[in-house]
């Protein structure tokens, strides 16, 4: 039996849920109104049953973000939004709050555990299956050996992120804005204080690096490393980016629809999770789109330079670096460059920034270029040597918009007669459709003819299926009028559609909500900080019922002073070059100035003044902030 696999994309709308699916994607993932992760990328239910309607169509699914913490005021009102989104079709919810797990009544809808659930270790892993969860989708900070070994722990379904945006900490134990912002990430609201600038000082007080970036991170790119996720357990390959638009997620998409179908080619143990081909459209590009640089991050178990100098804004691909400044009379910035290698020349309206030393200091539209001198509109301080970027291609933009592919599902035709009757015998992924002509008919006078008339006709697409007539067994090929043709094709196309849909309630008819009453492996032992984002009453009753003694309620309920605000993998420390135990990225800048440094390190932003901390055993960054108490 083969092993399917997933591409799972972002939506921040239907429209761009629909483009998804056109693009390649087997999923979707998207909000409702309110409660998910993303609280700028809410939809009304009306517009999430078009887009499953749309998804539907090819077997693929749609999967609906529940992903915040959830106060007591809101439970029934979760409760009932849970019933609607099971009524219009929706095939799962990803979920945070472990209340949703404790729910009674609700409708049998699988239940993913969110990447905020924090699921980093086997045992973890074995907790949430144990409690119903039927798929588990795993911390980003996981190496390939990990994925593999939490992938061993569990029998559920593992989902992984390949591509976009990485948060600095660990997800769903971040504290950061809403202790500088009041704006809770886990209640969908990060205002991405880790994109900041900081200023990092020494305990004496030194300026050791100025208002940079420092806590923001490149983004995530496992296109080449598909396989091996594969290996390690992986089935759905997720793309980050429900606030990103539609430009982003057909490039992105296009570009892991390819890599998986690329995948499969060569491995005939797997196939794809939903139905149809996607065929011609704009050759993808990730570097095209919104991207802070990339990085594998913690694939292979080892560090390497994560650390993005942009910030929270997309670098985009390098196209040269800046020879000569000049000024047009009206005092507008205009420059000469030299091209990087064969990277597309700037053309009118591209969007750059500029980089020196590798911090950005301007960005710019072209508004016209002549060969490799640029002007601009806009008047602003750029030097010889920056490097430039071109964030914004807007010939790719108008080629994803003007050449997109199309996505249907192959099926073969063989046209027979059966005794003195004609049928179509229709084969495709899903088997073998039979469908009987019952219409009346003589021979044809020109049987050449005739037999062209047929491939002509039924060689076409209907709705989302694209026919292919590839035999004629007929002692005498009969004459059909054109309309009759059509209607047949169109016929089949009705009960392959009629299939998919069967297929679909067999699937969602076996489903059930697993809840085990009682397993070992779903106990809690000792008590529970602020970490475990227990904000209500089931939430709390779900873990005292599995073991926990002491439970604080959450971080957004009750503020605690001097907590840990963040941990994370990302190390400064090793990003600097200055880690005590040699691990040093290479091209740390600090490293000549190692001895100088006074413990600990701080990070200011304007009246905010944060510790870090360094946990060397686990190689562990950690940030709390600092009080006047302190």
């Amino acid at each position: 039996m083969q092993i399917e696999l997933e591409l799972l994309a972002p939506a921040k709308n239907r429209d761009i849920g629909i483009a998804a699916i056109s693009c390649g994607a087997d999923a979707v993932y998207i909000a409702a109104q309110s409660f998910g992760a993303r609280e700028a990328a809410g939809n009304s239910l009306e517009e999430i049953e078009e887009l499953i309607s749309y998804a539907h169509s090819f077997n693929a699914r749609i999967y609906v973000t529940i992903n915040t913490i959830l106060y007591q005021e809101e439970l029934e009102q979760v409760r009932t939004l849970i019933h609607r989104l099971y009524s219009i079709g929706a095939d799962a919810l990803i979920v945070q709050d472990m209340a949703i797990a404790a729910m009674e009544n609700l409708p049998p809808i699988p239940l993913f555990a969110s990447t905020q659930c924090n699921i980093r270790t086997p045992d973890r892993a074995r907790f949430l299956s144990a409690v119903g969860f039927q798929r588990l989708i795993l911390a980003r900070e996981l190496s390939l050996e990990q994925i593999a070994e939490v992938h061993r722990a569990t029998p559920v379904p593992i989902e992984a992120f390949v591509h976009g945006a990485l948060c600095v900490s660990y997800s769903g134990q971040c504290y950061l804005s809403q202790e500088i912002t009041g704006r809770s990430a886990n209640r969908g609201a990060c205002a991405q204080a880790c994109r900041w600038p900081y200023t990092l000082e020494d305990a004496s007080g030194r300026v050791l690096v100025e208002n940079q970036p420092l806590l923001s991170l490149k983004d995530l790119d496992m296109s080449s490393r598909i396989g091996e996720l594969v290996a390690a357990g992986v089935t759905s390959f997720k793309i980050e980016g429900r606030l990103k638009n539609e430009s982003y997620v057909r490039n992105t998409v296009s570009l892991y629809n390819r890599v998986l179908n690329d995948f499969i080619r060569r491995n005939p143990g797997y196939r794809r999770a939903s139905a149809g081909v996607v065929s011609g459209g704009f050759e993808p590009a990730p570097q095209k789109t919104f991207n802070r640089g990339f990085t594998t991050l913690f694939a292979d178990g080892v560090r390497a330079m994560w650390l993005s100098a942009s910030g929270a804004k997309g670098n985009g691909e390098e196209v040269g670096r800046v020879l000569k400044v000049m000024r047009n009379a009206d005092g507008t910035t205009l420059f000469t460059y030299m091209p990087k290698g064969n990277v597309k020349p700037i053309e009118n309206g591209d969007g750059l920034c500029f980089y020196l030393n590798g911090r950005e200091i301007a960005g710019a539209r072209a508004s016209l270029c002549k060969g490799n001198t640029i002007y601009t509109n806009e008047s602003f301080q750029l030097e010889r040597g920056a490097q430039i970027f071109r964030n914004l291609d807007i010939a790719f933009e108008r080629e994803i918009k003007s050449n997109a592919p199309k996505r249907e599902i192959p099926v073969n035709l063989h046209f027979e007669q059966i005794g003195d009757k004609y049928r179509l015998v229709a084969e495709w992924e899903y088997g073998r459709i039979d469908y009987a002509i019952g219409e009346p008919c003589q021979p044809a006078r020109n049987s050449e003819r005739a037999e062209e008339t047929l491939k002509e006709q039924l060689s076409k697409s209907s709705g989302r299926f694209s026919f292919n007539l590839v035999s004629i067994n007929c002692r005498e090929v009969p004459f059909f009028p054109i309309s009759l043709l059509n209607g047949f094709r169109r016929a089949v196309a009705a009960l392959a559609a009629e299939r998919i849909e069967q297929m679909i309630r067999q699937r969602k008819s076996a489903e059930t909500l697993l809840r085990p009453v009682e397993e070992l492996s779903a106990r809690v032992e000792g008590d529970l900080t602020y970490l475990a984002n227990v904000s209500n009453s089931l939430s709390r009753e779900f873990y005292a019922l599995r073991g926990a003694g002491n439970i604080a309620p959450a971080y957004e309920l009750e503020r605690a002073p001097g907590a840990e605000l963040m941990r994370t993998k990302y190390c400064l420390r090793y990003e600097l070059g200055i880690c005590p135990n040699g691990r040093n990225n290479p091209q740390g800048i600090l490293a000549q100035r190692a001895q100088e440094i006074e413990y600990p390190l701080y990070l200011r932003n304007g009246g905010t003044k944060l510790q870090l901390s360094f946990d060397c055993k686990l190689c562990e960054m950690r940030i709390k902030r600092v009080t006047f108490a302190d």
